[in-house]
């Protein structure tokens, strides 16, 4: 990895072109790297169309079978909301001050150092991405195909082969033009925010009727006890989980000063409306027990309330899965990129094309790797583990916050939020992370071993310095052979240092 032999450089290639004129920012620089073509309405879409999933179109039950009330859910939903933007400023200032792409790999890095950071690298790309991909697409892959088989569930091996097709063609449209998957991501994310609103607008129009009955005695059956809230927040705030894919794109942002701030306060506030007045909707239509027994809460909703045109609910979370799909590979190839590009990964997989300045190696192994997981039967049992990760890793980013305030107080912090955020954001996170280790011991043991795979991988991979010549000279042939068949060629080491 470190020690690797570094390929030639992007102003000299093998084929005696002069690259010269070839550039990201500035064509003319020398310089080939990830063009800035991010602006503040990429930005919000990004959050946003990360953020909204199928979760809330499917099973958005998990808040109130656990608060057991209308009222209760509405507010546990408004609190994740808050939450969630508690965490986001606190990514605002880190993703001001450390100006990398890669989020949480980036903030652990450059706070507790490489190893802390790997272990991040190691969960994230070989387990939470990838089986977050493949459920994606499994899910947009079944409402597809759903208006096709109406009357019984779509073939699984239709669903996995229409899945793998998706991942693919979203795959290739990210290695082949930045705009390109940027407007699929604005698109889709107007598209899920369009079928959300009509979904709104329907539930104010029953209000106006004076459809209250499930709402008018809102905090009726609400449960007495703390364990329940802690669940309730729990399965809230993965339905928020997203907000954060913004900081793993930062250097591809224009002016991130600005617009990363800018795209929070606008993203995470219109998330919370929509989920909250989505959910009310909801109310003013099904009753509470209606909605803890469907499958598919907005379709049935739409069964009830669209009448001919009930069969576009189906292609409205077709879509929205679709755009989240495309966030998440988008943004997944940054961390992959950012953690060669350091070092801990080969060398090949932090190449860029020099033609559409896309890391296309980082994108074709997080797309063979979201296939694999297409594969597995087991797959959905993994995502129990995952969230439990995600929270601690989290946690450790926040923490680091706290530890650079603490150890480098002369670091330039373009934001500075209040102390009082960071400090509520981790006693929440500990809350999330110690809670499950009373109810769910069993799958926290089973993520807290996931993470220390990661060290026996980092000491061989990256610790480790006397490798055989054989291996080096195996990484050396790929990474070649990588350039040729890819077109690419590493971002310059000067650049680097300047961001």
């Amino acid at each position: 990895m470190e020690d690797e032999t570094r390929p030639y450089s992007p102003t000299n290639t093998e084929d005696g072109a002069d690259r010269s004129s070839v550039g990201g920012i500035g064509g003319g620089s020398g310089i080939v790297r990830l063009k800035q073509t991010l602006g503040l309405h990429h930005g919000v879409a990004i959050i946003v169309g990360g953020i909204i999933g199928s979760g809330i179109f499917v099973s958005p039950k998990g808040v109130l079978q656990e608060v057991g009330s209308v009222n209760g859910s509405l507010i546990i939903w408004a609190l994740c909301g808050v939450i969630s933007l508690v965490g986001a400023l606190c990514y605002a200032e880190l993703g001001t001050c450390i100006v990398k792409s890669g989020a949480d790999y980036a903030y652990i890095s450059e706070a507790f150092g490489k190893l802390p950071g790997f272990l991040y690298l190691w969960v994230a790309l070989v387990i939470i991405i990838p089986t977050g991909n493949a459920i994606t697409a499994l899910t947009f892959s079944y409402y597809i195909l759903q208006p096709i088989f109406p009357t019984c569930d779509p073939p699984d091996i239709a669903i996995r082969l229409f899945a793998a097709l998706a991942i693919v063609l979203l795959t290739f449209i990210n290695c082949w033009n930045v705009n390109w998957a940027t407007r699929v991501q604005s698109v889709f994310t107007f598209t899920k925010v369009f079928a959300l609103a009509i979904v709104i607008i329907i539930g104010f129009v029953q209000l106006g009727k004076g459809e209250i009955e499930h709402i008018q005695n809102g905090f009726e059956n609400t449960k007495q006890n703390a364990g329940a809230f802690a669940l309730a927040f729990y399965s809230g705030l993965f339905s928020y989980s997203g907000w954060n894919y913004l900081n793993f794109v930062t250097e591809e942002i224009k002016d991130p000063y600005k617009n990363l701030p800018r795209a929070i306060w606008i993203s995470i506030p219109l998330v919370t409306v929509i989920y909250v007045f989505a959910n009310f909707a909801y109310f003013t239509v099904l009753s509470p027990q209606d909605l803890l027994a469907s499958n598919a809460v907005a379709v049935t909703f739409a069964n009830r309330m669209l009448g001919v045109m009930a069969w576009s609910m189906p292609l409205f979370v077709a879509a929205s899965t679709f755009g989240g799909l495309n966030c998440a590979i988008f943004t997944s190839a940054r961390l992959a990129f950012v953690g060669a590009r350091e070092g801990l990964l080969p060398v090949c997989v932090s190449l860029i094309n020099y033609r559409y300045f896309t890391p296309i190696p980082a994108l074709i192994v997080g797309c063979v790797l979201s296939l694999i997981m297409l594969i597995s039967k087991d797959i959905y049992v993994l995502i129990n583990y995952t969230s439990f990760v995600e929270s601690i890793f989290m946690g450790v980013s926040v923490a680091g916050l706290l530890y650079m305030r603490w150890k480098r107080p002369e670091m330039e912090r373009p934001i500075r939020v209040n102390l009082i955020l960071p400090i509520i954001f981790m006693l929440l996170i500990s809350f999330l992370v110690v809670f499950p280790l009373f109810t769910n011991a069993a799958e926290c043991l089973i993520g807290l071993v996931m993470i220390l795979t990661g060290i026996p991988v980092y000491v061989i991979m990256v610790a480790w310095k006397g490798k055989p010549r054989s291996f080096k000279n195996f990484i050396k042939r790929l990474t070649i052979s990588s350039q040729k068949l890819l077109l690419s060629v590493e971002e310059e080491a000067d650049e680097r240092k300047e961001n």
